[in-house]
């Protein structure tokens, strides 16, 4: 498609997403979801990016012009968005926001009523209408007009569900959290507190244009400064609207979403609430983890990269758990998306249960050496099905063997063919990504 891809409409404010853009969708959707009996029910959330509000009021003034009541939660992460739709039976929800891209990056989410990302086949139907393949939609006139409510209440709404999922206290543990200057500092301080958790935090001063910037999930590193200034138990960091989680253990080890599937994955086949013994995973997902999984005797299932394949192939065969290196983790028990908070309230679950240290919980996962380089391209089709690209991917492949693995793909995104090599060694790595680098540089494919 042409605006939307795998999460949504996303890209640079005001030169690939626009104003105009936002408009047009409200429009479309207070339209699309009209029905003869009660009035079209949408809500919105934002990020804390500069360009929030102005893409707030642009989506709202096109739902209300179309015949919408628009709910406004204002600053909020993605999943709550996604439970109150779901929750409140909301015709849709809309989620603003870019994620862990730079804060000059925006995106435009839409949610069905089930919680999930909008159908495909109604965003072809959105980008018709935005190009002006169809006919223009009729005003809502007089009493039809939409209303704006401010709702505030969906929130704290959607915190206390959080909250009421806690098996047994905090109290006596120190958590310290990375809250990315986005969406996680409006609500995941006072969910821990209030759980009887001591909680220092970082990175929860956004300003607009701070989100994401050198903190959260993407910088997992200033976490584990903070762990090791302050002595905490464990420590969480986020992205900018909160759907994805990282960790970090007692010994300062990360802990990313292989770690996390592991551990929670072990966690609920111990609990008898591993649904079908399976736990989901991208084919990002490392060999370690597959290999400990063999000795686990859980199975699993490859999914293609996205939060989005995930999730279908979840609620197509009923699993509970499963998700994305990068933190994207979905407990189908208690939500149908990639949630940070509830991701870290569920690896504390399993903390507390095993009462042993975190370290010692995931000792048994041996990850392979990975690299994984991200290559801006001119086209990403293009330098990804070039002849020789593709004969230097096999060269790497054969030289690997069983030993190790290579996953060559285009971002969803972004304009970037992303690399992966997994080998015995970081040496082994480096050498055979830098063979499909330099192959996809010396056919002219790469943007320097």
């Amino acid at each position: 498609m042409k605006y939307f891809g795998t999460d949504g409409f996303r890209g640079e404010v005001n030169v690939v997403l626009t104003v105009e853009h936002a408009y047009k969708v409200g429009r479309f959707l207070g339209y699309y979801f009209q029905k003869d009996e009660q009035r079209t029910r949408v809500v919105i959330g934002m990020d804390t990016r500069l360009s929030g509000g102005m893409f707030e009021a642009a989506l709202t003034s096109g739902l209300t012009a179309s015949g919408a009541d628009v709910y406004q939660l204002h600053v909020t992460t993605t999943p709550s968005v996604s439970y109150l739709v779901r929750q409140e039976g909301f015709d849709c929800g809309i989620m603003i926001s870019a994620s862990h891209n730079p804060y000059f990056d925006n995106g435009i989410k839409v949610i069905n009523a089930k919680g999930h990302k909008l159908e495909p086949e109604i965003e072809e139907q959105i980008e018709q209408y935005m190009d002006g393949r169809t006919a223009e939609l009729p005003l809502a006139k007089k009493e039809k007009i939409g209303r704006c409510y401010d709702y505030g209440a969906g929130k704290e709404q959607y915190m206390e569900y959080l909250k009421s999922l806690v098996k047994e206290p905090f109290d006596g543990k120190t958590v310290a959290l990375d809250l990315s200057n986005g969406s996680a500092s409006v609500m995941a301080k006072e969910i821990f507190e209030s759980l009887g958790a001591q909680v220092i935090v970082s990175h929860d001063q956004p300003n607009g244009t701070n989100i994401n910037r050198d903190c959260g999930s993407t910088h997992i590193e200033n976490l584990q400064s903070l762990m090791y200034d302050t002595g905490a138990d464990i420590g969480f960091a986020y992205d900018g609207d909160a759907d994805r989680c990282l960790a970090v253990d007692d010994e300062g080890k990360v802990i990313d979403g292989d770690h996390i599937l592991y551990l929670c994955g072990k966690y609920l086949k111990e609990q008898g609430r591993l649904k079908k013994n399976t736990v989901v995973t991208t084919v990002m997902s490392n060999m370690g983890l597959y290999r400990a999984f063999d000795q686990l005797g859980i199975h699993y299932e490859q999914t293609a990269v996205g939060d989005k394949y995930v999730c279908e192939n979840m609620m197509e065969h009923d699993y509970s758990i499963g998700g994305e290196q990068s933190g994207h983790i979905i407990f189908k028990e208690h939500a149908v998306t990639g949630d940070g908070i509830l991701t870290s309230l569920m690896i504390m679950e399993a903390w507390l249960a095993a009462k042993k240290p975190l370290s010692l919980l995931t000792e048994e996962l041996i990850i392979y050496p990975q690299l994984l380089v991200n290559v801006k391209v001119k086209d990403k089709l293009a330098a990804r099905e070039d002849e020789d690209v593709q004969k230097a991917a096999e060269e790497v492949k054969a030289a690997l063997g069983d030993a190790g693995r290579l996953l060559l793909r285009e971002s969803g995104t972004e304009p970037l063919i992303r690399v992966m090599v997994e080998a015995e060694t970081d040496e082994l790595c480096k050498e055979n990504v830098n063979h499909i680098v330099q192959a996809l540089k010396d056919k002219g494919h790469v943007i320097e």
